[in-house]
């Protein structure tokens, strides 16, 4: 598998595939890179809708610029937790980030909220966002209150009074019922257009198609979130190895050796004859 930064040929074929319709996996595959590493170009340079490879090998070689420049990491920085592979986890909270990003999360937000899901404890002060994310504590401030009003993140107080915020089992439960209350409101909303605009007319009909569509989304969003919420309390079970008793056999009986009486096998019959 090749290894190093795209190349301007290899941008060409990802964007070639895209107009194709082809899967992610099918280019990675035919380029023989990783899968992420083409969901990465991808969602950094557009979308798979705005993808063009000329603006993306430019945007390539503006970043390998900007790093050389930049101040080489403190050497002292802890190593990953766990054992993980540092390079890793970095490349891997990229992807993360674009993925929420191509689900309509504004970067910054999407940034935030990737940086508390990859951290083992689930909960970071401002400091500790701003510094892991080397941006400026007003838009941490910002991010949050947006994750916040999306039922993304929680906030809560630590022993030394810190605000700490908080991505755990029971946000993903909550932001699921904030979508729905959401879709909800738009039904409302809706469906008032549609006692304005008279429900025998043309833009009103469309209105009450989409009460009628997002009513069933929202209600089974709702109910649905209900139903998994005790997924999000359930430790996935550790499969251990089978093990297998050793079969046991019994032990092969063997025959005693018959051994003929010695006239019997001198070559002499009973009767002395040869």
């Amino acid at each position: 598998m090749p290894g190093g930064r795209l190349t301007q040929q290899e941008r060409q074929q990802i964007a070639l595939g895209l107009a194709d319709g082809l899967a992610y996996a099918e280019i990675a595959r035919r380029l023989d890179r990783p899968t992420s590493t083409i969901t990465r170009e991808v969602m950094r340079n557009g979308g798979p809708t705005s993808y063009r490879a000329d603006l993306a090998h430019r945007a390539a070689e503006h970043r390998a610029h900007r790093r050389r420049q930049t101040a080489p990491r403190d050497p002292r920085t802890p190593a990953q937790p766990h054992g993980r592979d540092a390079e890793a986890v970095r490349e891997y909270e990229e992807v993360f980030t674009t993925v929420v990003m191509a689900s309509g999360m504004p970067k910054m937000m999407a940034r935030v909220l990737a940086c508390l899901c990859l951290t083992d404890s689930g909960s970071l002060t401002a400091s500790d966002l701003a510094q892991r994310l080397q941006v400026s504590p007003a838009s941490v401030s910002k991010a949050i209150a947006f994750l916040e009003s999306q039922g993304f993140v929680r906030r809560e107080r630590d022993e030394r009074r810190r605000e700490r915020y908080v991505v755990d089992d029971d946000v993903w439960y909550q932001s699921m019922m904030a979508s729905a209350r959401s879709i909800a409101q738009v039904v409302e909303t809706a469906r008032q257009g549609v006692g304005v605009l008279g429900s025998h007319t043309p833009a009103g009909a469309r209105l009450e198609n989409i009460a009628r569509f997002l009513d069933f989304v929202s209600e089974s969003t709702a109910r649905a979130a209900e139903q998994a919420r005790d997924v999000l309390y359930t430790k996935p079970e550790r499969t251990e190895p089978e093990r297998t008793e050793p079969e046991r056999t019994e032990p092969e009986r063997t025959e005693p050796e018959r051994t003929e009486p010695e006239h019997l096998t001198s070559g002499t019959t009973s009767d002395g004859a040869a």
